[in-house]
C-alpha cells in the first residue's frame, strides 16, 4: 500500500499526508503563506516528491515514500492517540523530523508511514480497545464515513447492577439530543465487587454516545472498552501499547462492509506473537468479566 510519490494536486497532497484540510490549505494558498520551490503557490499546481513547500516559511517534511497505511492498535485507557493539531505543523528535529508528545498512540507507530496519523472514530481518552489509525488523511476520512455503518463491540464496565426497565431503555437507545443509537444487544457479563461488566452490540454507534446512553439512565460507567470494529476484532495476542498493519483486504474489508475472507496472521508489532481476524464476538474470562486483547503487557 505504498509507492513514490506522484504529482499531484497540492491540496490534495498535504491534505493526505496530514497537514490539514483541503479547504484549509486551499485559505493557506490564497493567504500567501504556502511557498513550493521559493515561489508562492497557487490553487490547481502539482508537486512532487522532489519539491521543496513551506507553510509560513517553515519547510513542511514530507517522505519519499508515502504509505496508505492503516494500524490497528491496542489503546490503554488514558493513553493519548496524539498531541494537539493546530494550523502548523508539529515542532522540527533536524535529524528525526515532527515530534510526537511521548506516550501517545502515534508515537508508536513507524515513522515510514507518514508524518501524522488520524484517528477513525477515536475512543474517548478516559477509555480504550481498538482504535484506527491511518496516516492517509483521506483514506482516513474514508474509512470514518464507513464505519458508520458497520457493527462494533464494547465492553462496559459499571457500578453496581440495574433492572430490566433500564435494560430496556438502553436498548432503545434515546440520547438527550434526540438521536437513536442502533443498539443490538446489551448482556451482563460478571464482574467483582461493585463493578459489573455489560457485553454491547451496537450499529454506526461511538464509544463517546455509548457512554452517554448508559449515563443518561443514571449508570455509573467506568470505562468503556471497543473490542470489535466490523470485522476486526481486538485480539487477546495483541498486548496493550502495541499494534499491527492491516493488509489490505481488511482495509478494503472495512471500505465495503463486507467480511474479508480467512487472512494469513500477522505479527504484533513488538509482541512476538500473532494476529488474526474475525468476526467472532469479543471474548470474555472465565469469572465473567471482559479480558481485553493482550492484557499482559500494559505501555
Amino acid at each position: 500500500m505504498s509507492g513514490l510519490l506522484p504529482p499531484e494536486r497540492l491540496q490534495k497532497s498535504l491534505a493526505r499526508l496530514g497537514f490539514g484540510s483541503r479547504r484549509q490549505i486551499e485559505s493557506w494558498i490564497r493567504a500567501g503563506r504556502l511557498m513550493v520551490n521559493g515561489a508562492p503557490a497557487t490553487l490547481g499546481m502539482r508537486v512532487g516528491a522532489s519539491d521543496r513547500i513551506q507553510l509560513d516559511g517553515r519547510l513542511l517534511r514530507r517522505p519519499g515514500h508515502i504509505g496508505r497505511a492503516v494500524y490497528l492498535c491496542h489503546r490503554s485507557p488514558g493513553d493519548p492517540l496524539h498531541g494537539q493539531e493546530g494550523d502548523l505543523p508539529p515542532s522540527e528535529d533536524r535529524a528525526t523530523g515532527p515530534r510526537v508528545p511521548r506516550g501517545s498512540v502515534a508515537e508508536r507507530l513507524p515513522r515510514r508511514a507518514g508524518r501524522r496519523f488520524t484517528a477513525v472514530s477515536p475512543m474517548p481518552r478516559g477509555d480504550g480497545g481498538l482504535e484506527l489509525l491511518s496516516s492517509d488523511g483521506e483514506l482516513a476520512a474514508q474509512l470514518q464515513r464507513a464505519v458508520g455503518a458497520l457493527t462494533s463491540a464494547f465492553s462496559v464496565r459499571v457500578r453496581g447492577e440495574f433492572d430490566e426497565s433500564r435494560l430496556a431503555r438502553l436498548l432503545e437507545g434515546e440520547l438527550d439530543s434526540g438521536e437513536r443509537l442502533e443498539i443490538l444487544r446489551c448482556e451482563p457479563v460478571g464482574g467483582e465487587g461493585m463493578n459489573r461488566w455489560y457485553s454491547v452490540e451496537a450499529r454506526g454507534t461511538t464509544g463517546r454516545k455509548l457512554r452517554q446512553l448508559f449515563e443518561r439512565q443514571g449508570i455509573f460507567v467506568s470505562r468503556v472498552l471497543r473490542t470489535r470494529l466490523g470485522s476486526l476484532v481486538l485480539e487477546r495476542s495483541l498486548p496493550r501499547g502495541q499494534f499491527r498493519e492491516l493488509l489490505p483486504a481488511e482495509v478494503a474489508a472495512l471500505l465495503s462492509g463486507v467480511a474479508p475472507g480467512p487472512a494469513a496472521e500477522q505479527p504484533a508489532r513488538g509482541a512476538g506473537s500473532s494476529v488474526t481476524t474475525g468476526s467472532r464476538s469479543s471474548r470474555l474470562s472465565r469469572r465473567g468479566s471482559p479480558a481485553p486483547a493482550g492484557r499482559g503487557r500494559a505501555r
